[in-house]
């Protein structure tokens, strides 16, 4: 029951690389710039990295805001 309860968890927090970059609808290449500018964190155990739902959220808002700043007109 344990293990189900932290796949739960693992679900609702936390977003795998693939996921993070197909949510932002960016590169993997791009998402591991982002991390190397401090812009996006990331959580490493082994060879996995995860990031943080809320955080990956807060970064599209900030790309469309950006986008809409510096390209009005696409």
């Amino acid at each position: 029951m344990e293990k189900k309860k932290a796949l739960v968890l693992l679900e609702k927090y936390f977003l795998t690389t693939e996921e993070t970059a197909v949510f932002l609808g960016i590169s993997k290449q791009a998402l591991s710039s982002l991390v190397k500018r401090g812009k996006l964190d990331r959580i490493e155990k082994g060879k996995i990295s995860l990031f943080f739902k809320d955080d990956v959220e807060r970064r599209k808002q900030e790309q469309s805001e950006l986008r809409r700043k510096y390209r009005p007109y696409t």
